[in-house]
């Protein structure tokens, strides 16, 4: 079966490599099903570029920074990376450590570290690290003075090393006071380039202390999870976010843009073994019983355990939802993302909306995607809403994110989650559930997402700036079935989907069971 899981969830309809193996199926490259991907990571060399500037002529000293970049530099050593480290360094030396960076990666195809701390700025929607000898008399000389981040993505994208990390932990104070300021503060929003995962050590349009103790609040977390054996690269970060969240009580929040197609740790197991269909069903079964007794609590801690504990678990977007919901009640003043409208250099992000109205309207029309052929339209009503559950006409309930709880053909899901709490384009998650149709037949499947792009689609209900998520499902019984859905989501203006394409085959591909678009026809919202 674990080689069939994961055949039936790389394989499928469109877009195959755009999913992964499950994550607890790895194996190393002797070993039959091996995702060559990750085997390549694992044996590639590691390189990082480390910088740390606090001596700065023009603007206030951070005296965090420099220790920051020294704490970070043993770290990856100690994992295995082969590291330069720059202090304090100007304009002249910046640019060419990154220019030997590059080259470096280019002819290793390392995988790759870039590591920043110190003052940086936004202008005109790009990014500025600041090295120590820039004089800045005005706005305009933060471009002339100043290292644009976009150079050294640009040179990664050239080198085509198969993964880059780039970590800015350059959102400190107002560096230059309000005579100046540049109109935006913090740093801009960004899409992470082709295999590079971006992490900010707050949000965009937003800015972090430097710190009170010996390092800064962000990086004195990331120090401690990248210790952490045997944790993927993506659940580092978001276990640094959590906690830096929690400590400064929503006032900082770290972020990170996202497009790796492939796991990476920074301490690997020793070996990736394959793991029987009972421990497998042992581990969901120990998951779910906890997801169970604490989904409908109302306080943040037992949510916040979860999250530590599974980062990138089956519930993970659920519990996100919980904690934001319990947060909120608590009072915590969540800093707001900067807008992006404008920004050239990426698609955005949006919120789930998480409160439907009694009387929100949608109709939609179901027909047949390869003949155009009209099988219905029909319209679901908003008739009720619970803390946890929204109830719609002809039977459809969903939870407060818009998973399907009860389809309106009466299949009944355990806890899903189809859909994520926050949209971004790279972003992926995973899910398990049970579905059990109306003559009581059970099936178990598994599922994995991700968010592809965004762009604008016009439906009859009108033109939307949607994201695409695309969801590939597996069936865990003698069928195998298989299905490939693609639908678009614009959560700033509908709460329930746009479009949906779906594809349903036998676990071979030979056979398709089914195939179906529905659009949106009209909807009303309160």
């Amino acid at each position: 079966m674990d080689q069939v899981r994961r055949r039936l969830l790389r394989s499928g309809v469109a877009a195959g490599s755009l999913f992964l193996p499950l994550p607890y199926a790895w194996v190393w490259a002797q070993s039959e099903g091996t995702n060559e991907g990750t085997v390549k990571l694992l044996k590639a060399p590691k390189m990082a570029l480390v910088v740390g500037n606090g001596k700065y002529k023009d603007a206030p000293e951070l005296k965090n920074a420099p220790n920051d970049a020294r704490a970070m530099a043993e770290s990856l050593k100690a994992v295995g990376f082969t590291v330069t480290a720059l202090l304090d360094t100007s304009k002249d030396s910046l640019l060419g450590a990154i220019r030997d960076y590059v080259r470096a990666m280019e002819a290793r195809k390392a995988v790759g570290l870039f590591y920043f701390a110190g003052h940086g700025v936004q202008l005109d929607w790009r990014n500025y690290m600041l090295p120590v000898d820039a004089v800045v008399d005005r706005v305009e000389d933060v471009a002339k003075q100043s290292v644009d981040v976009a150079r050294l993505m640009e040179g990664l994208s050239k080198a085509a090393n198969p993964m880059n990390v780039i970590i800015l932990d350059a959102c400190r104070e107002d560096p230059f006071g309000k005579a100046r300021k540049p109109a935006q503060k913090g740093l801009s929003q960004m899409d992470a380039p082709t295999n590079t995962i971006l992490a900010y050590a707050t949000s965009p349009g937003n800015v972090a202390s430097d710190g009170d103790g010996a390092n800064g609040l962000y990086t004195e977390n990331l120090l401690r999870e990248i210790k952490v054996p045997e944790a993927k690269i993506e659940d580092v970060f978001k276990r640094v976010r959590l906690a830096v969240r929690r400590k400064t009580n929503g006032a900082q929040i770290p972020w990170e843009s996202t497009s790796l197609e492939e796991d990476f740790w920074f301490l690997p197991p020793k070996e990736l073994k394959r793991i029987s269909d009972a421990e497998q069903e042992r581990l969901f079964a120990e998951e779910l019983a906890l997801w169970e007794k604490i989904k409908d609590d109302k306080s943040a801690a037992p949510f916040e355990a979860y999250l530590r504990r599974y980062p990138s678990g089956n519930f993970a977007e659920l519990a996100q939802l919980g904690l934001e919901r319990a947060l909120s009640a608590s009072g915590e003043k969540k800093v707001r993302m900067g807008g992006a409208a404008g920004n050239p250099f990426t698609k955005g992000s949006a919120m789930a909306d998480m409160n439907p109205k009694l009387g929100d309207t949608y109709t939609y029309r179901a027909s047949d995607m390869r003949t155009g052929v009209e099988r219905e339209t029909y319209t679901s009503t908003v008739t009720k809403v619970t803390d946890n559950e929204v109830y719609y006409s002809a039977g459809l309930i969903t939870d407060r994110l818009g998973n399907s709880l009860q389809s309106r053909h009466g299949v009944r899901y355990t806890p899903n989650q189809f859909l994520p709490l926050e949209f971004a384009v790279g972003k992926r998650w995973s899910t398990r559930y049970v579905m059990t149709r109306k003559d009581g037949a059970k099936s178990d499947v598994e599922m994995e997402a991700r968010i592809v792009t965004r762009k604008q689609i016009s439906v009859p209900a009108g033109t939307f700036n949607a994201f695409q998520l695309q969801w590939r499902s597996a069936r865990l019984d003698a069928s195998q079935r298989r299905t490939v859905t693609n639908a678009w989501f614009d959560p700033e203006r509908a709460r329930r989907p746009v479009l949906r394409e779906e594809v349903a085959t036998s676990g071979d591909g030979m056979k398709e069971f089914y195939n179906e678009r529905v659009e949106l026809l009209s909807y009303k919202q309160s």
